[in-house]
């Protein structure tokens, strides 16, 4: 055990309903540590955003705090929400399914249904990957406030895994209006050798992407001849997930013959 993360977690948890604001000697006196030692650590988790400091003499939990138990709460309900219609997805696609969610500028796995063909699909939950270079990562960054997007991408960069990466920011801003144009993303082997992905945004009440769906699958023609049977499909899922955690298209999904008319996702006007 880290004795200094033990000790930052000890300062977190000393706060209470009816003790919400500690001072300096207080935390110290309880913790049974020196004051210097308390200081440092409230400074660092200052720094953070988890302890702020609402006056001269007291410390208190910050908001990213709140950011934090928002983004399980979150995670666990798209989870939940998404895990039959993910199975129904991977069922009628015959490819393995993924449920991803945004984590500090990456694309997190927090579900996968198996295909046949692709048995090491759920060895990839709690997996952490770029976004620019997977189907799921470009449905989010896609939907980002453009300012957002432009902020992890030049935090991130934009590192080459494949020789299909799109490295060069021009190029990754042109694939992204598409994506947002047609309302899903397309992975040719970006990040891995002879994976191609469909992928689409989920939205929630407000409007805000939360994560993405895709199906992924070893077959070229899943970007190829099949994409036109496949992505009206990943995009209804999208669309019925984001349903299910209150958001409501400005224009419905409209199918005919098998085919996507045009995007549900259409961005609101402020």
């Amino acid at each position: 055990m880290v004795g200094s993360v033990r000790k930052a977690l000890d300062i977190l948890e000393i706060f209470s309903f009816t003790e919400p604001r500690l001072t300096l000697a207080q935390i110290s006196q309880r913790l049974k540590i020196p004051k210097s030692t308390a200081h440092n650590l409230l400074r660092t988790l200052a720094a953070r955003g988890y302890v702020e400091r609402p006056d001269r003499d007291h410390y208190a939990l910050g908001t990213a705090v709140y950011r934090l138990t928002q983004a399980v709460r979150v995670n666990v309900e798209v989870r939940d929400r998404a895990a039959p219609l993910l199975r129904q997805l991977a069922d009628s696609c015959r490819a393995s399914s993924f449920l991803v969610v945004p984590d500090n500028g990456r694309a997190l796995y927090v579900y996968a249904v198996e295909s046949p063909q692709r048995l090491r699909a759920r060895t990839l939950v709690g997996e952490r990957f770029f976004l620019h270079c997977t189907g799921v990562g470009k449905a989010i960054l896609a939907f980002l406030p453009p300012e957002e997007c432009r902020r992890i991408v030049a935090t991130e960069g934009l590192p080459a895994f494949s020789p299909t990466t799109i490295t060069n920011p021009r190029a990754l801003a042109r694939e992204l209006a598409e994506v947002r144009s047609k309302g899903y993303a397309i992975d040719r082997s970006e990040h891995e050798p002879s994976t191609y992905c469909i992928a689409a945004p989920i939205l929630d009440d407000g409007g805000r992407v939360i994560g993405a769906c895709s199906i992924s699958g070893s077959d070229p023609e899943i970007v190829g001849n099949r994409l036109q049977e496949l992505s009206p499909r990943v995009t209804s899922t999208a669309e019925e997930i984001s349903r299910r955690m209150g958001y409501v298209p400005v224009r419905p999904a409209l199918l005919a013959a098998g085919k996507l008319q045009q995007p549900f996702y259409t961005r609101r006007k402020p």
